[in-house]
């Protein structure tokens, strides 16, 4: 085969260090990118951030006349004579001459200064501290209760299988075996009585119903701490203890059968039984708040739904003219080179910065355009759209508009959204057109929000209703839209009133 040299023309996208960086920021979320910008002026000395106070500062600095700088200068200079010639007793008289010895100079002598700080530092430390949880607060209890080593051990063995819903998830059957094998001197004649023993003196303790085995033994554990002239308590001791599956599964029908009830004490029963908590832990151990900031606003001004960038997210970023002043042409020293690649970078970032944001309020601006109809109206007027939609509305490629809403939210009037939420599937209507997914959810939610509890709807009823309306639904897509938002099937929905 001969060998030969030919020329093609192509085109090809190649993936630049700017690109890549630009891609990179734009897929990161607000709080990642508050930590990718502080990475990036801690590394770079040509980046540093522009404040408007600077800006002031520096305008009010050119805005002073040398006639005024000159006062300056003199009241200064007097103020810091006064202060050299002042004399020593003027500061050192509230000292004695003498101290105790068991005092130091900071309980003596304290700058205005030096306190403030020490205030700082106290509330910070003060508010650094760690939530307390379940098995702290168990054990604190623990602690105050009079035991043998041997009651000890097995009370911190069952305090160690408590989850944080409050429930014993290791038997006592376990327990033991576990305590026969690692310590048999003490446990080698230990029988499961003494476990049991243990475990009801912590089923004791705070809150009500912790280290219970199942919701049956949680309620009675709180229905025997209420005064015994309580209304129906043994009834409701005996529904918990044999007929909890039937409540369950609201089967009320037989429970009227089997405990012999009429219908108005069934229903206090259950009511006395809904005031009881199920997950005992949760009282204690609570889960931190997460905090969502919103990347845009929409805000209706003179009628026109408007859309802004939260500003409050990233800094301003600028070039450090001190640095980049000293960049000379045509040195190749090492300190020069420094400079220059830092500077090339600097000026990378701030516009893959101002890339991100001009993409992100283009895009914004787009979904707030189609989905005018949600912000007038709510949910039930959300119209389908996918990435497909935006994309060809504002020249790009599908995956960036992926990148741009994934991880951003919108506040709005009606709530903080992720950008994802406005994008939804369509289902076909008997006029020919299509209704949003989240549409038909926010419909389905209405009817069961105002359906009658004694004979809810079922999932079959739902598409009938909707099938009326003109949207064309199966029952079980109606089933996965109810599960996803959360909502029990008819069976479980049902009350007696």
């Amino acid at each position: 085969m001969k060998q030969s040299l030919q020329l093609k023309m192509g085109q090809h996208l190649t993936m630049t260090p700017q690109l890549q960086q630009a891609i990179r920021l734009l897929q990161l979320s607000t709080l990642d990118l508050q930590h990718e910008i502080q990475e990036a002026l801690d590394s770079n000395p040509l980046l540093e951030t522009s404040d408007d106070s600077d800006e002031q500062s520096e305008i009010q600095r050119e805005i002073t006349t040398p006639s005024e700088d000159k006062n300056l200068t003199q009241s200064s200079t007097a103020s810091e004579e006064n202060t050299d010639h002042a004399p020593e007793d003027q500061w050192n008289e509230s000292i004695p001459a003498e101290l105790a010895t068991d005092s130091s100079w900071d309980d003596t002598y304290q700058s205005g200064t030096s306190s403030s700080y020490r205030d700082d530092d106290a509330f910070f430390e003060s508010n650094d501290t760690a939530e307390e949880t379940l098995q702290d607060h168990l054990n604190w209890q623990l602690n105050l209760t009079p035991m043998s080593p041997a009651d000890q051990l097995i009370a911190e063995a069952i305090i160690d299988g408590i989850d944080n819903e409050g429930y014993l998830r290791s038997t006592t059957e376990e327990i033991l075996e576990h305590f026969k094998a690692s310590e048999p001197q003490l446990f080698s004649e230990s029988e499961l009585d003494e476990i049991e023993a243990v475990l009801h003196r912590i089923q004791q303790f705070d809150p009500p119903g912790v280290a219970s085995r199942n919701l049956g033994e949680c309620l009675c554990i709180q229905l025997r701490q209420l005064p015994a002239d309580t209304p129906l308590l043994q009834q409701a001791l005996t529904l918990c203890r044999q007929y909890i599956h039937l409540l369950g599964t609201r089967d009320y029908k037989q429970l009227l059968r089997k405990m012999r009830l009429k219908e108005p004490q069934l229903q206090a029963i259950i009511v006395l039984i809904q005031s009881l908590n199920p997950y005992p832990g949760s009282s204690i151990s609570s889960s931190q708040a997460e905090y969502v900031i919103p990347d845009v606003f929409v805000e209706k001004f003179q009628g026109v739904w408007t859309v802004r960038l939260n500003s409050d997210t990233s800094p301003k970023l600028k070039i450090n003219t001190n640095y980049s002043d000293l960049i000379r042409r045509a040195d190749s020293s090492a300190d020069n080179t420094y400079l220059k690649n830092h500077l090339q970078e600097a000026r990378w970032f701030i516009k893959s910065l101002q890339s991100r944001n001009d993409t992100l309020l283009k895009v914004s601006t787009q979904i707030v355009e189609r989905q005018v109809e949600f912000f007038d109206h709510g949910e039930e007027a959300m119209k389908p759209m996918v990435l497909h939609d935006i994309a060809e509305a504002v020249e790009m490629h599908e995956s960036t508009i992926s990148r741009v809403t994934t991880q951003k939210y919108m506040h709005t009037p009606r709530g903080i959204f992720e950008l994802k939420y406005f994008f939804s599937s369509h289902v076909s209507t008997h006029d020919g057109g299509a209704a949003s997914s989240t549409a038909i959810r926010a419909v389905i939610k209405k009817m069961i929000a105002a359906e009658n509890s004694v004979k809810p709807l079922s999932d079959n009823k739902i598409a009938q209703l909707l099938e009326e309306e003109g949207i064309q639904v199966a029952r079980r897509t109606i089933a996965k839209y109810r599960e996803a938002m959360g909502i029990a099937p008819s069976n479980e929905r049902k009350c007696l009133v």
